[in-house]
């Protein structure tokens, strides 16, 4: 039985993300943002930095193409998805276990930053440009009182 665990975090890429086809042809996006812990501390009345998590985050298919053309080292990101935990054996042959998120959505935070959205086609191939239908003017008013 799988377990579940949604999440949202908001932090910083800390490179740019990865692009890759796994042996299977599925397109996937690897990154990891750095999520800083700030808070008031009450004696001072002064922001003070806490410590920062790192989180691995995997994405697929056409939004993995879609984060690797958009984001880049540095910009602030709200990721959205499941908690996965697994674990492999290492090159000494322990065992270790990791985390990661399994991002639903990706985007850009708009804290301090501002963003032009260009939207994808939905369509592939030639049909993805194709002109839409025209619709003929209206009447001048001819006949309408």
């Amino acid at each position: 039985m799988t377990t579940k665990i949604p999440v949202t975090i908001e932090g910083n890429l800390t490179a740019d993300p990865e692009h890759g086809t796994s042996d299977d042809g599925t397109e996937y996006a690897r990154f990891s943002v750095a999520v800083n812990d700030r808070r008031l501390n009450e004696q001072t009345g002064q922001w003070e930095d806490g410590d920062t998590v790192f989180h691995r985050v995997v994405a697929f298919n056409e939004q993995s193409r879609h984060i690797v053309d958009s984001l880049h080292k540095g910009d602030r990101v709200l990721v959205a998805g499941d908690l996965r935990f697994r674990s492999y054996t290492d090159k000494d042959g322990n065992t270790r276990e990791g985390r990661d998120i399994v991002a639903d959505t990706v985007g850009a935070s708009l804290r301090f930053a501002t963003a032009i959205v260009e939207r994808a086609p939905k369509a592939s191939g030639p049909n993805a440009y194709a002109e839409g239908p025209v619709a003929a003017s209206a009447a001048t008013g001819a006949g309408i009182r």
